[in-house]
C-alpha cells in the first residue's frame, strides 16, 4: 500500500515537472483545492472553529488588504466548491490551449493568468469602496476564484484572433470574438445579481486580457514584470551553488551562473525567437519592432 502511494506521488511530481505552464496552473489549482478540502474535513470531524481561509481570500477592505497583501495572488487559486473549480479549469484548459497556439510563449500564459487575477481584484476593491450599494459590505466581503484570470485569457485570444473558430455544443462553429463578447456581457448584466463582486472581477480580468493583446500587437509585453517576479521567486527556491573546476593556478566556473539560470535564459531566448518567427509569418518582417529585429539578429549570431 505504501509502495503504491509512493508511486502515485512520484507520477504526480514527474507529470508536474515535465508539464507545460498550462498543466502546472491546472495542477496548482487542483492541489490547493484538495489541500483546503482536507483541512475542512479535519476541522469538521474535530469540531475546530477557525477562519484561517480568510487569510488567503482577497478582502474588499483596503485596510484589511494592507494587513495581508499576499491575498492579491493567493485568492486566484482558491475555489468555493467543486463546480466552481471544474468550470474554471475547463475554461482555462480550452482557452489556454488556444493561447499557447497563438503566442508560443509559455511564460506569458502564467503572466496573463496572474495579471488577470490582479486586475480583477483591483476592480473588485475599487467597486466596493466607490459605489454606495456596497458601502455596508466592505468590511466583511472577500473574493476568491480563478474566474478573472480565465476571463483575461478568453479576451486576450479573442482580441488576438477574433475569427478563430471553436466548436460549442448546440451552437456549432463560433468565432472567438462572440464567445468573449457574450462572456463579458453576461458578467456586466449580472453585476446586479447576488455575486456582484465576482462579476465585477470578471470585468477586471477582461480589461487585463484586452490590454495584454492590444499592447502585444504593438510589441509591448505588459506581463514582463510579472514574469520577472515569478522567475525571481523560482530562482530563490531552486538556486544551487556554482560548480567550480580547478584548473592550474585558479578556478573556472563552467557557466556564468547556475544550471537553472543558464537553462532559464536559453528557454526564454528560444521562446522569444519562436514568437518573433510566428509574427513574421503573420505580418512579414516589416511588422517587427526594432527590438525584435535585434533579438532575431542576436539569435542568428548565437547559432
Amino acid at each position: 500500500m505504501q509502495s503504491e502511494f509512493s508511486n502515485m506521488k512520484d507520477e504526480i511530481v514527474s507529470s508536474f515537472k515535465s508539464g507545460d505552464m498550462l498543466q502546472k496552473l491546472i495542477y496548482i489549482n487542483l492541489g490547493v483545492f484538495v489541500v483546503v478540502g482536507l483541512i475542512g474535513v479535519a476541522q469538521f470531524l474535530f469540531r475546530v472553529e477557525s477562519s484561517w481561509l480568510t487569510y488567503l481570500e482577497f478582502p474588499a477592505s483596503f485596510t484589511s488588504f494592507l494587513c495581508r497583501p499576499w491575498t492579491i495572488v493567493t485568492f486566484m487559486f482558491l475555489h468555493e466548491g467543486f463546480i466552481h473549480l471544474i468550470i474554471n479549469l475547463l475554461m482555462l484548459y480550452w482557452f489556454g490551449k488556444i493561447f499557447m497556439q497563438l503566442y508560443h510563449v509559455q511564460r506569458d500564459l502564467t503572466g496573463l493568468y496572474l495579471l488577470g487575477g490582479i486586475c480583477g481584484a483591483l476592480f473588485y476593491m475599487m467597486a466596493y469602496n466607490i459605489f454606495p450599494q456596497f458601502s455596508d459590505k466592505v468590511e466583511y466581503s472577500v473574493l476568491l476564484g480563478a474566474s478573472a484570470s480565465v476571463m483575461a485569457i478568453v479576451v486576450a485570444v479573442a482580441v488576438t484572433s477574433p475569427n478563430y473558430l471553436i466548436k460549442l455544443l448546440f451552437f456549432g462553429d463560433v468565432k472567438l470574438k462572440w464567445v468573449a463578447f457574450v462572456s463579458v456581457l453576461i458578467s456586466l448584466l449580472n453585476v446586479a445579481s447576488g455575486n456582484a463582486g465576482g462579476e465585477i472581477s470578471h470585468l477586471g480580468g477582461a480589461f487585463a486580457g484586452f490590454m495584454f493583446a492590444y499592447q502585444y500587437k504593438k510589441g509591448v509585453n505588459i506581463t514582463k514584470w510579472i514574469n520577472n517576479c515569478v522567475d525571481w521567486c523560482v530562482n530563490i527556491f531552486s538556486r544551487r551553488p556554482r560548480m567550480k573546476v580547478a584548473s592550474g593556478s585558479g578556478t573556472y566556473a563552467g557557466r556564468n551562473g547556475s544550471d537553472y539560470d543558464y537553462n532559464l535564459r536559453k528557454r526564454q531566448q528560444d521562446e522569444n525567437v519562436n514568437r518573433i518567427l510566428e509574427k513574421i509569418k503573420r505580418g512579414g518582417y516589416d511588422s517587427l519592432t526594432n527590438e525584435e529585429k535585434h533579438e532575431l539578429f542576436k539569435a542568428g549570431q548565437r547559432k
